[in-house]
Protein backbone atom coordinates (compact mmCIF):
# COMPACT_ATOMS: atom_id res chain seq x y z
CA UNK A 1 0.00 0.00 0.00
CA UNK A 2 1.19 3.51 -0.57
CA UNK A 3 0.80 6.75 1.30
CA UNK A 4 -1.60 9.03 -0.52
CA UNK A 5 -1.18 12.77 -0.67
CA UNK A 6 -3.73 14.43 1.56
CA UNK A 7 -6.02 15.36 -1.34
CA UNK A 8 -5.68 12.29 -3.54
CA UNK A 9 -9.00 10.54 -3.44
CA UNK A 10 -8.96 6.73 -3.64
CA UNK A 11 -12.15 5.19 -5.02
CA UNK A 12 -13.40 2.22 -3.01
CA UNK A 13 -16.06 -0.14 -4.36
CA UNK A 14 -17.82 -1.83 -1.45
CA UNK A 15 -18.50 -5.35 -2.68
CA UNK A 16 -18.38 -7.19 0.61
CA UNK A 17 -22.03 -7.98 1.23
CA UNK A 18 -23.24 -11.55 1.36
CA UNK A 19 -26.15 -10.77 -1.00
CA UNK A 20 -28.34 -12.88 1.29
CA UNK A 21 -31.45 -10.86 0.47
CA UNK A 22 -30.89 -11.28 -3.26
CA UNK A 23 -30.25 -15.01 -2.99
CA UNK A 24 -27.19 -14.95 -5.27
CA UNK A 25 -24.05 -12.85 -5.83
CA UNK A 26 -25.33 -9.43 -6.83
CA UNK A 27 -21.91 -8.18 -7.95
CA UNK A 28 -22.36 -10.38 -11.05
CA UNK A 29 -25.83 -9.12 -11.97
CA UNK A 30 -26.12 -7.49 -15.39
CA UNK A 31 -28.82 -4.89 -14.75
CA UNK A 32 -28.21 -2.93 -17.94
CA UNK A 33 -28.38 -5.95 -20.26
CA UNK A 34 -26.33 -9.11 -20.77
CA UNK A 35 -23.74 -7.45 -23.00
CA UNK A 36 -23.20 -4.58 -20.53
CA UNK A 37 -20.84 -4.77 -17.50
CA UNK A 38 -22.13 -6.45 -14.34
CA UNK A 39 -22.73 -4.33 -11.22
CA UNK A 40 -19.20 -4.72 -9.84
CA UNK A 41 -17.45 -3.78 -13.10
CA UNK A 42 -19.99 -0.98 -13.74
CA UNK A 43 -19.20 0.54 -10.33
CA UNK A 44 -15.42 0.21 -10.79
CA UNK A 45 -15.57 1.91 -14.19
CA UNK A 46 -17.79 4.67 -12.81
CA UNK A 47 -15.36 5.43 -9.99
CA UNK A 48 -12.49 5.42 -12.48
CA UNK A 49 -14.04 8.47 -14.15
CA UNK A 50 -13.53 10.54 -10.97
CA UNK A 51 -10.72 8.88 -8.97
CA UNK A 52 -7.09 8.29 -9.99
CA UNK A 53 -7.14 4.88 -8.32
CA UNK A 54 -9.94 2.38 -7.67
CA UNK A 55 -9.82 -0.50 -5.20
CA UNK A 56 -12.37 -3.20 -4.38
CA UNK A 57 -13.22 -3.86 -0.75
CA UNK A 58 -14.74 -7.26 -0.01
CA UNK A 59 -14.69 -10.20 2.35
CA UNK A 60 -12.52 -13.27 1.81
CA UNK A 61 -13.72 -13.98 -1.72
CA UNK A 62 -11.47 -12.42 -4.34
CA UNK A 63 -13.54 -10.13 -6.59
CA UNK A 64 -13.95 -11.21 -10.21
CA UNK A 65 -13.18 -7.76 -11.68
CA UNK A 66 -9.55 -7.85 -12.84
CA UNK A 67 -7.04 -5.03 -12.69
CA UNK A 68 -8.11 -3.54 -9.36
CA UNK A 69 -6.39 -3.76 -6.01
CA UNK A 70 -8.36 -5.97 -3.61
CA UNK A 71 -8.64 -4.74 -0.04
CA UNK A 72 -9.82 -7.64 2.12
CA UNK A 73 -12.01 -6.79 5.12
CA UNK A 74 -10.12 -7.01 8.41
CA UNK A 75 -13.33 -7.81 10.25
CA UNK A 76 -15.81 -10.25 8.82
CA UNK A 77 -19.57 -10.05 8.72
CA UNK A 78 -19.98 -6.57 10.19
CA UNK A 79 -21.23 -4.90 7.04
CA UNK A 80 -19.65 -1.94 5.25
CA UNK A 81 -18.09 -0.45 8.37
CA UNK A 82 -15.25 -2.98 8.24
CA UNK A 83 -14.65 -2.32 4.56
CA UNK A 84 -14.42 1.44 5.05
CA UNK A 85 -12.15 1.07 8.08
CA UNK A 86 -9.78 -1.31 6.24
CA UNK A 87 -9.77 0.96 3.17
CA UNK A 88 -8.94 4.09 5.18
CA UNK A 89 -6.08 2.27 6.84
CA UNK A 90 -4.76 1.09 3.47
CA UNK A 91 -5.20 4.42 1.66
CA UNK A 92 -3.76 6.64 4.42
CA UNK A 93 -5.85 9.37 2.85
CA UNK A 94 -9.45 10.23 1.94
CA UNK A 95 -11.62 7.56 0.28
CA UNK A 96 -14.70 7.88 -1.90
CA UNK A 97 -16.78 4.81 -1.12
CA UNK A 98 -19.50 3.54 -3.39
CA UNK A 99 -21.69 0.52 -2.83
CA UNK A 100 -21.67 -1.89 -5.79
CA UNK A 101 -25.47 -2.19 -5.96
CA UNK A 102 -26.39 1.25 -7.37
CA UNK A 103 -27.16 0.70 -11.09
CA UNK A 104 -28.27 4.31 -11.66
CA UNK A 105 -25.42 6.12 -9.94
CA UNK A 106 -23.62 8.35 -12.44
CA UNK A 107 -20.46 10.39 -12.84
CA UNK A 108 -22.17 13.76 -12.45
CA UNK A 109 -23.49 12.82 -8.98
CA UNK A 110 -19.97 11.79 -7.96
CA UNK A 111 -18.44 14.93 -9.47
CA UNK A 112 -20.95 17.05 -7.55
CA UNK A 113 -20.02 15.26 -4.33
CA UNK A 114 -16.29 15.77 -4.93
CA UNK A 115 -16.78 19.50 -5.70
CA UNK A 116 -18.80 19.80 -2.47
CA UNK A 117 -16.06 17.91 -0.58
CA UNK A 118 -13.45 20.37 -1.81
CA UNK A 119 -15.37 23.16 -0.07
CA UNK A 120 -15.76 21.30 3.21
CA UNK A 121 -15.47 23.23 6.47
CA UNK A 122 -12.50 22.67 8.77
CA UNK A 123 -12.97 19.53 10.89
CA UNK A 124 -15.20 17.68 8.41
CA UNK A 125 -14.61 13.90 8.46
CA UNK A 126 -17.50 12.69 6.30
CA UNK A 127 -18.91 14.30 3.13
CA UNK A 128 -22.13 12.80 1.82
CA UNK A 129 -25.57 13.29 0.30
CA UNK A 130 -28.61 13.83 2.53
CA UNK A 131 -32.21 13.17 1.54
CA UNK A 132 -33.94 16.50 2.16
CA UNK A 133 -37.39 15.18 3.07
CA UNK A 134 -36.27 12.36 5.38
CA UNK A 135 -32.84 13.46 6.66
CA UNK A 136 -31.47 10.08 5.55
CA UNK A 137 -27.74 10.23 4.78
CA UNK A 138 -26.20 8.19 1.97
CA UNK A 139 -23.39 6.57 3.96
CA UNK A 140 -22.60 4.24 1.03
CA UNK A 141 -22.03 7.17 -1.37
CA UNK A 142 -19.59 9.13 0.74
CA UNK A 143 -16.14 10.57 1.17
CA UNK A 144 -14.47 9.65 4.47
CA UNK A 145 -11.32 11.43 5.67
CA UNK A 146 -8.31 9.48 6.91
CA UNK A 147 -8.74 11.29 10.25
CA UNK A 148 -12.07 9.46 10.68
CA UNK A 149 -10.19 6.16 11.16
CA UNK A 150 -10.11 6.35 15.00
CA UNK A 151 -13.89 6.85 14.99
CA UNK A 152 -14.30 3.65 12.96
CA UNK A 153 -12.00 1.75 15.30
CA UNK A 154 -13.95 3.07 18.29
CA UNK A 155 -17.30 2.12 16.74
CA UNK A 156 -16.09 -1.43 16.11
CA UNK A 157 -14.71 -1.68 19.67
CA UNK A 158 -18.11 -0.55 20.94
CA UNK A 159 -19.95 -3.07 18.74
CA UNK A 160 -21.68 -0.26 16.82
CA UNK A 161 -21.86 -1.23 13.15
CA UNK A 162 -24.19 1.42 11.71
CA UNK A 163 -22.10 3.24 9.11
CA UNK A 164 -24.20 6.42 9.11
CA UNK A 165 -23.57 6.92 12.83
CA UNK A 166 -19.77 6.54 12.93
CA UNK A 167 -19.04 10.23 12.33
CA UNK A 168 -20.89 12.70 14.58
CA UNK A 169 -23.33 15.05 12.81
CA UNK A 170 -21.21 18.12 13.52
CA UNK A 171 -18.32 16.56 11.55
CA UNK A 172 -20.51 15.65 8.57
CA UNK A 173 -20.75 17.86 5.47
CA UNK A 174 -24.06 16.99 3.78
CA UNK A 175 -25.25 17.87 0.28
CA UNK A 176 -29.07 17.82 0.11
CA UNK A 177 -31.07 16.21 -2.68
CA UNK A 178 -34.85 15.87 -3.04
CA UNK A 179 -36.85 12.68 -3.35
CA UNK A 180 -37.67 13.25 -7.01
CA UNK A 181 -33.92 13.17 -7.75
CA UNK A 182 -33.31 9.96 -5.83
CA UNK A 183 -32.94 7.49 -8.74
CA UNK A 184 -29.09 7.39 -8.52
CA UNK A 185 -29.46 6.11 -4.93
CA UNK A 186 -31.80 3.26 -5.89
CA UNK A 187 -30.11 0.09 -4.70
CA UNK A 188 -30.65 -3.50 -5.70
CA UNK A 189 -31.06 -5.64 -2.57
CA UNK A 190 -33.97 -7.93 -3.35
CA UNK A 191 -35.13 -9.75 -6.51
CA UNK A 192 -38.04 -7.26 -6.66
CA UNK A 193 -35.54 -4.35 -6.76
CA UNK A 194 -33.78 -5.97 -9.69
CA UNK A 195 -37.09 -6.38 -11.50
CA UNK A 196 -37.90 -2.71 -10.83
CA UNK A 197 -34.44 -1.58 -12.03
CA UNK A 198 -34.84 -3.49 -15.29
CA UNK A 199 -38.27 -1.92 -15.81
CA UNK A 200 -36.84 1.56 -15.23
CA UNK A 201 -34.04 0.89 -17.73
CA UNK A 202 -36.53 -0.38 -20.31
CA UNK A 203 -38.55 2.81 -19.85
CA UNK A 204 -35.65 5.28 -20.04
Amino acid sequence: MHNNGSDILTGIVLAGGLSSRMGHDKTRIHVHGDSEPDLLVYTCKLLETVCPEVWISSRDVKPHADGYLWVKDEIEGKGPIGGVMTSLRAAQGPVLVLSCDLPFMNASMLEKLIAFWKQKPEGTLHTTYIQEETGFIEALVSIYEFKALPLFEQAVDDGMYKLSRVVPKEQQHCLPYVQQDSLPFFNVNYPADLEMARRIIAAI
